[in-house]
């Protein structure tokens, strides 16, 4: 099929979470047999030929204005020939979804972010004070307009969509990319008796970055000096995690580094941590909808994960088996605990190994691709 991807608030190549997606998408459907067209921000050389990259942004950079690339998206996909257009959902767009009905092809609509409205969502309340609620009106003239949506967790969708629309599937890692043992130069001094933690990410709030300082400086203050951490990122609490860590050794602050460089970094680390603090982002009250990268490339590389035991994660990292799950709730212990739990090197290595299997299997773009893929067909014969 000749598809056309709209993500035009997503910077391609880049290091952040929605880049990477995009491109592993993208990449993942031309490897199946697709023309793959994307329109996205460039922000450098595009990447590799098995792609048809277009640069097309949101007017004057706002993605909230993402919607009056209408026109353009329209055109775009009459050029090349659509077959159908992928939509990466954003509260203000719906370019691609109303380019396809134009069009008369299917439209798809791949959702990260909850397109219903969480409690106590001040969006929410801004919409109803417009008595007509515009928004809502708006996602929902979109969802009806919307053949198939991809996502990882149905409770995001509203609840009237039917369940032959959707396909819920786990976004995923480079599992061919990162892997044990990805060869690269050694990005920081190994020594034979410290233990490596690696956080990476955005360094959000709800990223719980600042979690893993703090069990960092607690297990110092108890004379446990086995362990390090690596925390590959930037943003907002990188300063808050800095100044927790600020007089433990063995911790390295690395800032942004390209996603190239990432499958050596955590190839060279021992255990991932992916601290989430739910808490700080009001939207999870929907739940943990969220299929998070950091955690499949962990699994990818071979490190046993450490991570708060929440009902979603649960389903994602088999306790005691891929990695060691702990109680967000308990005292601050926990987290500590976790990292303590994985200090033998067997018990590394036994459930990195077990993660990687997991990964393989489940958790790869290549397994998510498969079947989007398949889902595609399907959708193209039944409305052909």
């Amino acid at each position: 099929m000749r598809l056309l991807y709209v993500a035009l608030d997503q910077t391609v190549p880049g290091s952040l979470g929605g880049s990477v997606h995009v491109q592993a998408v993208a990449e993942g459907l031309a490897a199946l047999g697709h023309e793959v067209h994307v329109a996205a921000t460039q922000a450098g050389e595009w990447p590799g030929a098995a792609v048809r990259w277009h640069d097309m942004r949101p007017p004057a950079g706002i993605p909230t204005l993402r919607w009056m690339r209408r026109a353009a998206v329209t055109a775009l996909a009459r050029q090349i020939g659509a077959q159908a257009i992928i939509e990466r959902y954003y509260n203000f767009g719906g370019e691609g979804v109303l380019a396809a009905r134009t069009l008369r092809i299917p439209a798809v609509l791949e959702v990260n972010a909850p397109i219903v409205d969480y409690p106590g969502s001040s969006k929410r309340a801004l919409d109803r004070a417009l008595l007509i609620e515009p928004m809502r009106r708006w996602r929902e003239h979109l969802c009806r307009h919307t053949d198939l949506f991809v996502t990882p967790a149905r409770q995001i969708l509203p609840d009237w969509i039917e369940p032959a629309r959707v396909l819920e599937t786990e976004w995923g890692a480079d599992t061919e990319t990162f892997r044990p043992n990805a060869p690269a130069p050694a990005p920081f001094p190994r020594t034979p008796n410290c233990i490596w933690c690696v956080f990476a990410g955005a360094f959000r709030a709800w990223h719980g970055a600042v979690h893993l300082a703090e069990a960092m400086a607690r297990l110092h203050a108890s004379g446990d000096a086995r362990v390090g951490a690596i925390f590959i990122g930037d943003g907002p609490e990188r300063a808050a995690a800095e100044r927790a860590a600020a007089s433990v050794p063995n911790v390295v602050f690395t800032g942004a580094i390209g996603h190239d460089a990432m499958p050596g970094w955590l190839a060279a680390a021992d255990i991932g941590v992916a601290p989430f603090d739910v808490e700080r982002h009001a939207p999870l009250r929907l739940g943990f909808y969220w299929s998070p990268l950091k955690i499949f490339e962990y699994m990818a590389s071979g490190l046993p994960v450490v991570t708060p035991r929440l009902p979603r994660i649960q389903q994602l990292v088999a306790d005691g088996r891929e990695g060691v799950l702990y109680d967000p709730n308990e005292a601050t212990p926990a987290l500590e605990t976790a990292i303590r739990t994985l200090g033998d090197a067997g018990t590394r290595a036994r459930l990195g190994a077990a993660a990687r299997d997991r990964a393989v299997r489940d958790f790869s773009w290549r397994a998510h691709c498969v079947k989007l893929d398949e889902r595609l067909r399907r959708l193209a014969e039944r409305l052909s």
